[in-house]
């Protein structure tokens, strides 16, 4: 079993930069590989990033390549999720989810945080 918690959102003005965090518990964390979702108000879950077990291949939604970088500490059970130059549009409840491989499709991925609230003003 793993358990996920994010933190980090909050109200951010357009171009400004936001750190969110997954914190898991579990020893087999670091064999999953982490992904964060987002969903705005009216719309489906939509892929942002994922990242490997190792922290290697990260990818990226094109919606936000360039702007977001997702990375890992193992050693801390805690993924990131830095997000820079934000627009109003990546407003949103953003949520971290483990799996056993990479995948952009929410419904392979096995465990999923409770999610936290950004929210960007224009």
């Amino acid at each position: 079993q793993v358990q996920l918690v994010e933190s980090g959102g909050g109200l951010v003005q357009a171009g400004g930069s936001l750190r969110l965090s997954c914190s898991a518990s579990g020893r087999t964390f670091s064999t999953y590989a982490v992904g964060w979702f987002r969903r705005a108000p009216g719309k489906d879950r939509e892929f942002v990033a994922a990242i490997s077990w190792s922290g290697g291949d990260p990818f990226y939604a094109d919606s936000v390549k360039g702007r977001f970088i997702i990375s890992r500490d193992n050693a801390k059970n805690t993924v990131y999720l830095q997000m820079n130059s934000l627009k109003p549009e990546d407003t949103a409840v953003y949520y971290c989810a483990a799996a056993t491989d990479l995948y952009s499709d929410y419904a392979m991925y096995d465990y999923w945080g409770q999610g936290t609230q950004v929210t960007v003003s224009s």
